[in-house]
């Protein structure tokens, strides 16, 4: 009687080629992982700050989602409430507050601003209300202001850049390029800057800004201005002498510009004259201590 013997050969090669596919699968997840912990290894992070961040993508992610179907279903107050307390509970909310930019402003006056929004749920801070209060201080320019999750306020304040000096009675007050006062200033503080003096002279700073620079060589030597009856502005200058301009910008600018040529010429800066009236068109009266009057014809000296 014949025997039957069952040939195992194809479930063999079936059972190892499972076998290989299997081990190639792990070696590929292997190698992923391996190459996910090195990528990883490469950030500069701690475990626990990664773990921070990815709860703040997905809570940020959580968030948006629930504000969004909060809205289509027109309950945004509500939304904005129950997001806060999620927010809260999961530590966000206002512990720590970085601030950049200072170098001559008081610090604390920004940290004071920001501690205000302190414990408060990041979703509530409202931005825009604490860049305006910062930007009503006095040295503030310009103010940024953003969060950083989990916890921190980011600020960066762009200062005011001290200018001038504004003559006071009884004091002086430092100014920026835009006659915005900054804070008061000492005497010895104040030496070698520029003093702007006379009723309403603040307001002017920034048109005698661009008078002193339709005369780039004379810029630097005026030590003083003075805005006199709220129309026209009297120079000084290092050398003590005072230049009266007319008033009217485009025929101040004019006149300063003569009078520079005319110093070009004939060194009138250093010399005995105490006082350049420009006033008139076209003449310069000049006024020597102990002499009378003189008058140059500017066209004359010019040609």
């Amino acid at each position: 009687m014949a025997t039957k013997v069952r040939r195992k050969g194809q479930g063999v090669r079936r059972s190892a080629a499972a076998q290989n596919r299997a081990a190639r699968a792990r070696q590929v997840r292997n190698q992923g992982k391996g190459m996910l912990d090195g990528a990883m290894a490469l950030l500069p992070f701690t475990d626990e700050q990664l773990h921070r961040i990815f709860l703040a993508i997905i809570l940020g992610g959580a968030v948006a989602l629930a504000w969004f179907v909060a809205s289509l279903a027109g309950l945004p107050a509500m939304a904005r409430a129950q997001i806060a307390e999620v927010a809260s509970d999961a530590g966000f909310e206002v512990r720590r507050v970085r601030v950049s930019g200072v170098d001559r402003m008081n610090e604390l006056k920004v940290y004071e601003a920001a501690y205000g929004q302190r414990d408060t749920p990041m979703p509530l801070v409202d931005l825009e209300a604490l860049r305006e209060e910062l930007v009503a201080m006095d040295w503030v320019k310009d103010a940024r202001v953003s969060r950083q999750l989990p916890e921190t306020l980011v600020i960066d304040i762009v200062e005011r850049t001290p200018h001038a000096v504004l003559v006071q009675p009884g004091r002086l007050v430092l100014i920026d390029a835009t006659g915005v006062a900054l804070e008061p200033i000492s005497e010895a503080n104040a030496k070698g800057m520029l003093r702007v003096a006379g009723p309403g002279a603040s307001k002017q700073v920034t048109a005698l800004g661009e008078l002193l620079e339709a005369a780039p060589a004379l810029k630097p030597q005026v030590t003083a201005a003075e805005w006199v009856g709220n129309r026209r502005w009297n120079l000084t200058f290092t050398t003590e002498q005072v230049l009266a301009l007319p008033q009217g910008e485009d025929e101040a600018a004019t006149a300063l510009i003569n009078f520079a040529r005319l110093d070009g010429q004939n060194r009138l800066l250093g010399g005995k004259v105490a006082t350049f009236d420009m006033r008139v068109p076209e003449r310069v009266y000049m006024r020597i201590p102990g002499r009378s009057q003189q008058v140059l014809n500017s066209e004359g000296s010019a040609n």
